[in-house]
């Protein structure tokens, strides 16, 4: 089990005691597979996105091997094209049970690789991981809209779905900012995913009509802040305007409305936005909220309907949950690597001067 004394860090009162978050920690790595897979729990599946969400979670406690191990697993197991699978069964590679390769899943390993980079200051790893990164943020660019906007993905038989996401668009918009900053780390400047993210941060903060409507989704409410697009006095008014309907004091966040359900990730997501926005008392309020999702072993809930027969569901405990609380409560208390990734430090900006 990992020592309390490697996750002093990742203490926050009425959050976690170094001894609780050990003990989430020691969670995903029971979880997490010899090969390096992270799924969901054992039995269920492996996307992309959460199982980058997870191994950033380790760097985060220290568990530098094992993170490692996960981002190996992603470079052995990308298709020629740059993508990956949207799902795996157990993060078994030859199992996939989605044949769709969403954007914002194939994007996000650049968050993970840069923060890794930033934990660890292993240019080795970098170095080996660089032709990944690459390859996957052109098969994201090749879904680019001609308003900026970042198509969904690609179906099985490889039709690009040309509608996008908010949260999606928004997601990928950090991972562009994390891949520039690879690039500029390795001195290999990429000028035309500037441009395209240029182009995908005016999209996000000047024309939602570009993007599906899913404004029920607590997601499509937090993530243009969480994915640095909207800063500032935009940031805090789209906050404010939505927080009655999706925030539930003493529970946590609304995964979609009207829907009397929270839910952990989307908790700590909010929080880890509102950090963002450096607003840490509300961040904390809300991580606190979340303490009834924890279980016993250290893992968390996915979420809780708090009205009619009220109860946990699903009844799962994700690894992408415990990521998601272990992340937020890393940024509160100031590692370097999360705040360098979340909050934009050595970052691009995503927006040309003068623009917007």
């Amino acid at each position: 089990m990992t020592s309390p004394g490697r996750t002093e860090h990742l203490v926050l009162p009425g959050v976690l005691t170094a001894e609780q978050a050990a003990e989430t920690v020691a969670g995903i790595l029971a979880v997490q597979r010899e090969d390096g897979a992270i799924p969901w729990f054992r039995g269920h599946h492996l996307d992309p996105w959460d199982h980058t969400e997870a191994a950033m979670a380790l760097d985060a406690a220290g568990e530098h091997e094992a993170a490692a191990r996960a981002y190996a697993w992603l470079a052995r197991h990308q298709n020629p094209d740059g993508s990956w699978y949207a799902a795996y069964h157990d993060g078994e590679a030859d199992r996939p049970t989605d044949l769709g390769c969403e954007s914002n899943f194939c994007a996000y390993v650049a968050v993970g690789v840069w923060h890794h980079f930033l934990a660890t200051g292993d240019e080795v790893f970098l170095e080996r991981m660089w032709p990944v990164v690459f390859a996957a943020v052109e098969f994201v660019l090749a879904l680019k809209q001609p308003g900026g906007q970042i198509g969904w993905k690609r179906e099985a038989d490889g039709t690009p779905v040309d509608d996008a996401l908010l949260t999606g668009s928004s997601s990928v918009h950090q991972a562009l900012r994390c891949a520039l900053a690879i690039a500029e780390e390795r001195e290999e400047p990429q000028p035309d995913w500037e441009l395209a993210t240029g182009a995908l941060a005016h999209a996000i903060r000047r024309h939602p009509e570009r993007f599906l409507d899913k404004s029920q989704y607590s997601m499509d409410w937090y993530y243009p802040v969480l994915g640095g697009a909207l800063t500032g006095a935009e940031a805090k008014s789209r906050i404010e305007e939505a927080w009655d309907d999706f925030v539930v004091p003493g529970l946590g966040v609304r995964c979609v409305l009207p829907n009397p359900w929270v839910t952990g990730g989307e908790s700590c997501e909010l929080a880890l936005a509102l950090w963002v926005m450096g607003e840490s008392d509300r961040a904390l309020e809300i991580l606190q909220s979340v303490r009834h999702l924890r279980a016993d072993g250290g893992m968390y809930w996915t979420g809780y309907v708090f009205e009619g027969h009220r109860a946990l569901w699903p009844e799962e405990l994700t690894t992408w949950t415990a990521g998601s609380l272990l992340l937020a409560v890393a940024a509160l208390g100031g590692d370097e690597a999360t705040t360098a990734v979340f909050g934009g430090e050595r970052l691009p900006s995503g927006l040309p001067p003068g623009c917007c």
